[in-house]
């Protein structure tokens, strides 16, 4: 069996132990060692990774198996992980991040297409430099077996109008059931929108998630965005609406229309998106007047002022049925 080390920084983070092929081994066995630096492999006494999935700002995330499961079933480990050199304050807010993540899976987990937390754990180990010790946590979360829309637009081009109205009839009730319950995601974008293998799509990655239920008018919210995607209100630190999270679903709609980054899209002279000219040309005037329709309400998801923009994902949904 192949074990994937998750110390950062390893020098050989892919280990393998012939005895583990043996099921009632795995299931038994007290603990496996990084063969590089030491570092435990068997993560809370149940995870064991298999492959390094990706990093990101504050992380890494590793597909791993459940030996205390049956099938040893499939999930995916996030590991706590900043990189840069962070001052004591910055360090406390990403943890303070990793941390919300774990608290919003656990109380949205419910939603069928939001992942369900399976663990949230830490552990402290030896460290590779003599003498100290390395504090890591982790969070264990349902495993979605697909791709991402980014993905997806890489492998197959474009998106017809048809595909991306899926896209938002499968991604705005998710959003709603975020909003009611009072948080805003802060972070859609291609990335974070999963297509499982049977068609259903996902929201992931709630690391960004701002509770918004004792919001109040002129409030801050931290500068965790993704460059592109997030509207004005948020690039300036101001408070987040419902309507912030439509802002940047629209974008990523727009995306996967045209086939186009976000600076391609974007006019800084007049300050406003322009992506029509990129989506293609529309067929026949029938289809022309429902594209259009379509059209404006993308365009009115992404007017700059939030109040300008539909406040709700019901309010949208209303439009593209109406």
């Amino acid at each position: 069996m192949e074990i994937y080390c998750t110390r950062p920084g390893c020098p050989r983070p892919l280990n393998f132990f012939a005895d583990l092929d043996d099921n009632n081994l795995v299931k038994t066995v007290q603990q496996k060692y990084c063969t590089a630096c030491g570092m435990q492999l068997i993560l809370d006494g149940r995870y064991l990774s298999a492959k390094l999935l990706g990093r990101g700002g504050f992380g890494a995330a590793f597909l791993a198996r459940d030996r205390r499961t049956p099938g040893m079933r499939r999930c995916v480990v996030k590991q706590f992980q900043p990189v840069g050199d962070l001052t004591p304050d910055q360090l406390q807010i990403a943890q303070n991040l990793f941390a919300r993540e774990g608290e919003v899976l656990e109380e949205l987990g419910s939603h069928p297409q939001i992942p369900d937390l399976f663990a949230f754990f830490d552990i402290t180990v030896p460290s590779i430099q003599p003498g100290k010790q390395d504090k890591f946590f982790y969070l264990v979360q349902e495993f979605i077996d697909g791709h991402n829309l980014e993905e997806e637009l890489a492998q197959k081009g474009k998106f017809s109008p048809d595909e991306v109205l899926f896209v938002l009839q499968e991604i705005l009730p998710v959003l709603k059931f975020v909003h009611d319950s009072g948080s805003i995601h802060r972070d859609i974008k291609l990335s974070n929108i999963m297509r499982h293998r049977n068609g259903r799509l996902y929201l992931l990655d709630f690391g960004a998630v701002k509770q918004v239920t004792k919001a109040t008018p002129g409030g801050s919210s931290t500068g965790i965005y993704s460059m592109g995607f997030a509207p004005p209100e948020q690039m300036a630190g101001g408070q987040v609406y419902p309507s912030t999270d439509l802002y940047a679903l629209a974008v990523t709609c727009i995306i996967l229309l045209t086939g186009k980054q976000p600076t391609e899209l974007f006019d800084v002279y007049t300050n406003q998106w322009n992506w029509r000219p990129h989506a293609g040309a529309i067929a026949t005037a029938a289809v022309a007047s429902e594209w259009n329709r379509f059209a404006d309400i993308l365009d009115q998801m992404l007017l700059s002022a939030p109040n300008q923009r539909f406040q709700s994902a019901d309010e949208v949904l209303h439009a593209l049925t109406s």
